[in-house]
């Protein structure tokens, strides 16, 4: 699209599991694995194309997704930190895309509608940059970068995108959501909290009540 309305999404899967103990990205909660999920989110909500980071783990990721509408991107440097996993998805978006939105698979509380109220929300004001905000006080992916920080971006030396954030704090639009979607799964007891709070509750993705 010539106009740069277009929003790549980047789904972060390139890292190593370590505080799980095992891969992460293909452990099931509410039916389906946590990167499925985090793909099928992204093209539910619109973005366009979906960016799948991988690394270590990536044939066994790719084979997961094959049948869904994403572009797989290998981050040789997945070994160096999360950042180099960002500036790699960065990189892949089109040059039709004015912005992308990273995420994160083990966060299997995000849903469609909430990245969709990211996009809205760059469409209303114009920021370029759009934060999800939990509980009123930590920020947290999914986020949302206009191309003009696609640079900062890809010269980030750790983090998420931290760094961009808070150096362009004044600039943002903060998206607010309840401190419960901000669950994310890195050891074996919260993965199993999560995973019996979901198939009790035989949900997918769901929406924001």
């Amino acid at each position: 699209m010539s106009d740069q309305r277009s929003v790549a999404g980047i789904v972060l899967a390139a890292g190593s599991s370590t505080r799980m103990g095992r891969n992460k990205l293909l452990l099931r909660v509410g039916g389906e694995t946590l990167v499925r999920h985090a793909v099928r989110v992204a093209g539910e909500a619109g973005l366009d194309p979906v960016i799948l980071v991988t690394g270590r783990f990536r044939d066994a990721v790719e084979r997961e997704v094959e049948d869904l509408a994403c572009a797989p991107v290998f981050n040789p440097d997945h070994e160096t930190g999360i950042q180099t996993s960002v500036a790699c998805g960065v990189a892949a978006a089109p040059a039709a895309c004015g912005a992308a939105l990273v995420m994160l698979p083990d966060m299997p509380f995000v849903t469609a509608r909430m990245v969709r109220t990211l996009v809205e929300r760059r469409a209303e004001t114009g920021a370029p940059l759009i934060v999800s905000r939990y509980g009123g006080e930590v920020n947290a992916p999914p986020i949302l970068y206009g191309r003009s920080l696609f640079g900062e971006i890809s010269r980030m030396r750790a983090g998420c995108g931290r760094e961009v954030v808070r150096r362009h704090h004044d600039r943002a639009s903060l998206v607010d959501w309840p401190a419960d979607r901000l669950r994310d799964l890195d050891r074996p007891d919260e993965y199993e909290s999560v995973r019996r709070e979901l198939s009790g509750a035989g949900s997918r993705s769901g929406d924001v009540p």
